[in-house]
């Protein structure tokens, strides 16, 4: 992908290769790691059980207490149905790190986009919860209130149309192409018309898709962080805590993608690569990419580690086999609100409304 998702080379020390704007003149004989392989290919198979489980896990919590959403539940739902757009996708990246990539120019374009979308969706969705959190502990505000409960949704699914616009760079550049020197190793790159077209997606990525909706979580979360060093309310904390830890875990997974990306966007010049073997950078973007994968089975654990309700959930599921969850018994996420029917308008409060149950059940 852009600079990320042409995972098979990172497994074989570089040759003459054009990808796009990318030329790498060196004199390497092309090597296959075979333990490389085996240890990816397993970790890809590990992320997609685990992911495909605890994301279907949370859908099915959803759509359990679909009568009671609150507007973590609505972003929750949109980051797992994103986490599992992306984890469909993961057979064929596994593919191509193994042998190349096998498939044609428009799975070429379907995965690179996905990968994209996924990306943005995540960190976007991660800037509404934040903003949601901010207005609700440090101001008593609420971005949605109970007689506008389409507003969430619209949210979101702007959310998701800005990102599908983010990614029409991966639909027009993307493409299957054959190495010039290995006419049956066939790879998914990008293909830039001009240096100045693959400037300007980047930058465009960089500001949009990462810059900006990082440093609202920044402002964010400093702000709600200092409110609540003065706050006692348990509750409040518990629910500050398990959406920190989804922004952290994110930041974590996806940050040193950004990173080696950013170096490469602004790195034009690879002459001083020629004397190594491999080239550290492009090795570096590519690894970092994989990291961004993985995060897709990442927030289920988090779930399982901050709520006991939902540990105890899913235990009473892999018992039982069929149990039901009440729509106002459970609320895995933390987030706290009295109950109100979707005839009603629903109950997309900020956090379910943590600051109006005092003497609510603590998870």
């Amino acid at each position: 992908m852009d600079g990320g998702l042409d995972l098979h080379g990172l497994f074989e020390s570089n040759s003459t290769f054009d990808y796009g704007d990318y030329e790498y003149k060196e004199d390497c004989i092309t090597r296959r790691s075979f333990a490389a392989i085996i240890f990816v290919s397993v970790l890809y198979l590990v992320a997609l059980l685990l992911g495909l489980v605890g994301n279907s896990l949370v859908l099915f919590v959803l759509w359990q207490k679909r009568h009671s959403w609150c507007v973590t539940d609505v972003f929750v739902l949109h980051l797992s149905i994103a986490d599992m757009l992306l984890l469909l996708t993961m057979p064929l990246w596994a593919v191509d790190a193994v042998k190349g990539w096998n498939f044609s120019t428009g799975f070429c374009k379907l995965a690179g986009a996905l990968f994209k979308i996924n990306f943005c969706c995540g960190i976007f969705l991660l800037a509404c919860i934040s903003l949601e959190l901010y207005f609700s502990v440090v101001h008593p505000v609420h971005m949605c209130s109970r007689s506008r409960t389409w507003l969430v949704q619209l949210i979101c699914l702007a959310v998701w149309f800005f990102c599908l616009l983010l990614s029409i760079p991966d639909w027009m550049y993307l493409k299957a192409a054959s190495n010039p020197e290995q006419e049956d190793n066939i790879e998914c790159v990008y293909e830039y018309p001009s240096q100045a077209s693959r400037l300007a997606s980047r930058l465009l990525y960089h500001v949009l898709g990462f810059l900006l909706p990082i440093v609202v979580l920044f402002y964010c979360y400093t702000r709600v962080l200092r409110q609540c060093r003065s706050d006692q309310h348990v509750q409040k904390q518990r629910a500050v805590q398990i959406i920190l830890a989804l922004v952290l875990a994110f930041c974590v997974s996806w940050t040193p993608y950004n990173i080696a990306l950013l170096v490469d966007t602004f790195d034009f010049s690879s002459s001083k690569f020629t004397e190594h073997c491999v080239d550290h950078r492009w090795t570096a973007v590519k690894s970092t990419a994989v990291l961004g994968f993985l995060h897709s089975c990442f927030n289920p654990l988090i779930y399982l580690g901050f709520s006991e309700k939902f540990r105890h959930w899913v235990l009473t599921v892999v018992r039982c086999g069929s149990c039901t969850v009440g729509s106002g018994e459970f609320f895995p996420w933390d987030c706290r609100a009295t109950p109100v029917p979707q005839a009603e308008n629903g109950s997309l409060h900020a956090m379910n409304d943590i600051t109006q149950q005092e003497n609510g059940e603590i998870l």
